[in-house]
């Protein structure tokens, strides 16, 4: 059980394949190790689980006061613009006790458009 007020959901897609998972689950790894009083899950809008109430209910259960969710979008599409409000004003209605904010997709954050840059234009170690 955690005790940490403050929670994150990494809220991505989702697919059928379980290698797609693999760098959200990473990003959940490295704010565990990196910031271990954070408690982070990550969630998806289909084919894959948990879904974003069941992350909210987990870190509500557990304590959390405030979440974040975090798109883990490169930019706002349908699914940020017109499914995560709904999914969101659905979570503030069963958990009035906790707030719970949004960001903006993360491939909009200028540090990430930064680093994808930087990327880019170095070549892979060989």
């Amino acid at each position: 059980m955690t005790t940490s007020t403050h929670g994150i959901v990494l809220f991505a897609h989702g697919s059928r394949d379980p290698l797609w998972r693999a760098p959200i689950e990473a990003v959940q790894e490295h704010i565990r190790t990196h910031y271990p009083g954070v408690a982070v899950r990550c969630a998806y809008l289909e084919l894959s689980t948990p879904d974003l109430p069941q992350a909210v209910e987990d870190l509500a259960d557990q304590g959390a006061t405030a979440i974040t969710i975090v798109p883990m979008f490169l930019g706002t599409g349908k699914h940020a613009r017109e499914d995560l409000p709904v999914l969101v004003a659905g979570l503030r209605q069963r958990h009035p006790q906790v707030q719970v904010h949004v960001q903006a997709a993360i491939g909009e954050d200028p540090r990430m458009t930064a680093l994808m840059a930087r990327i880019a234009c170095t070549p892979p170690a060989q």
